[in-house]
């Protein structure tokens, strides 16, 4: 997508503070002699909504202003002497300046406090503009108004600017108010996963993020005359690929390449230039990295200490170029399951989240093709004449899964199966019009030479 602007929070997101904010609330209620407040209480307030409920609601002596200035100056003193940037920040802030993405932060935090926070460690002079939810009426961020002023600010877009919270409650504001939204997670504050469900993109530090990736994002655009499917082949990273022949012959059949990191090996024997190569080059040999990113049109860089998969990651980008042409997705995958029994079944995994994205998801091999049939997806595999006497075996993905099988030698009609159960193993295709069909849950239906 293209970007018109970049919106941070501070605390938590440019600088490791939140363990901070909680020891100040902390020392808050000794300093003024007040029962101990929940941090989550307080968490989203604004500082002087913090400092007036102190006065007024706890009984602190001292005057909610009095507080009020008492608190900026211990929390200048701590963000200057005790407070680190997150790991990646000036990476990802230098590669978005020189791209000319202007730059902004919105925080809880008082903008007196953020100059001290950011010029600590040399971070300010990135930003054209602080805003503060005290300048927008000290309405919290279960408003969106303080990121709302800060693309006003900006000049920018919200539909084309990026916001980034470690806050569940501001991605969920953000992202609600129209603005693209990276939830940033770590491993110290006790956040889950699930807290950043309405983030377009998970990650655990900025590190994983880059300007590539956020320019590969696109999201899904519902019309009402949606184009033909997109075919797109990502090509993995397996250490035992599929041929150079089946690799070419799937890339013809496809509109799009990617290949995940050692999958460029494998597109380079196969004669196959991609159009996006993707990963941390931690297993592709260093001729192969060349090529590809020689011959590429897009490369997505990542760390080697990230969250996500390869496999993961060249998957969105699938999903992303499909969004961009408005299409649905036509999903091929190969040399992803070789090696190692483990990856092989992630692979599974991965493909059943595509297919219950709308995707048709298969993984086709030298020696076999297995492709996710669920009603949210395709829900019938017309197997075809060549199938006629190989092996067909289906195995559920979900609880609650009914599938058919005609043209077999033991056929079933609406047959309920355990997830994981081995009822569908090892059947034969027996006709040439032989099917297999899911009429609820999903199944991993295999046809194997």
């Amino acid at each position: 997508m293209d970007i018109s602007g970049a919106i941070f929070d501070c605390d938590g997101t440019l600088v490791d503070s939140m363990d901070m904010w909680r020891s100040v609330i902390s020392w808050m209620s000794e300093r003024y002699d007040v029962p101990d407040v929940d941090f989550a209480r307080v968490e989203m307030l604004p500082l002087r909504d913090t400092c007036t409920l102190f006065h007024d609601e706890l009984g602190a002596d001292l005057s909610a202003e009095d507080i009020y200035e008492e608190v900026c100056a211990h929390l200048r003193d701590v963000y200057e002497h005790e407070v680190e940037a997150m790991p990646g920040v000036r990476a990802l802030l230098d590669e978005l300046a020189a791209a000319g993405v202007p730059l902004a932060v919105a925080s809880s935090t008082p903008v007196r406090e953020l100059r001290s926070a950011l010029g600590a460690h040399d971070l300010l002079g990135y930003f054209e503009t602080l805003v503060s939810t005290e300048d927008v009426g000290g309405r919290d961020k279960d408003c969106p108004d303080v990121y709302l002023e800060a693309a006003r600010r900006l000049g920018s877009d919200p539909t084309t600017t990026w916001v980034f919270e470690d806050a569940p409650f501001g991605v969920r504001t953000a992202r609600e108010a129209g603005f693209a939204v990276v939830g940033l997670l770590n491993d110290h504050d006790g956040r889950r996963e699930e807290d950043f469900a309405p983030a377009d993109i998970l990650a655990h530090g900025l590190a994983e993020i880059s300007l590539a990736r956020l320019r590969d994002y696109e999201r899904t655009v519902a019309t009402a005359s949606p184009r033909e499917p997109l075919g797109v082949l990502v090509v993995a990273g397996s250490p035992d690929p599929s041929s150079p022949a089946l690799v070419a012959e799937l890339a013809r059949a496809s509109a799009y390449v990617i290949c995940a990191d050692r999958g460029a090996d494998a597109c380079r024997a196969a004669g196959v230039s991609p159009d996006v190569f993707c990963g941390d080059e931690d297993s592709v040999s260093a001729d192969a990295a060349a090529w590809a990113r020689s011959s590429a049109a897009t490369t997505v860089d990542f760390p080697t200490e990230k969250y996500a998969t390869d496999l993961a990651i060249a998957l969105d980008c699938a999903a992303h170029e499909a969004a961009r042409r408005e299409a649905s997705l036509s999903l091929t995958l190969t040399c992803a399951s070789g090696g190692r029994p483990d990856h092989a079944l992630a692979v599974v995994g991965q493909l059943a989240l595509a297919a219950r994205g709308g995707a048709a998801a298969r993984l086709v091999e030298d020696d076999y093709e297995m492709r996710v049939v669920s009603p949210a997806s395709a829900d019938v595999w017309e197997l075809g004449p060549s199938a006629v006497g190989r092996t067909f075996s289906a195995v559920a993905l979900e609880q609650g899964t009914r599938v058919d099988e005609e043209g077999m030698r033991w056929p079933l009609a609406d047959k309920p199966m355990e997830l994981l159960g081995d009822l569908g193993v090892s059947n034969v295709v027996t006709r040439p019009d032989a099917l297999v069909r899911c009429r609820a849950g999903a199944v991993a239906a295999f046809l194997i030479a």
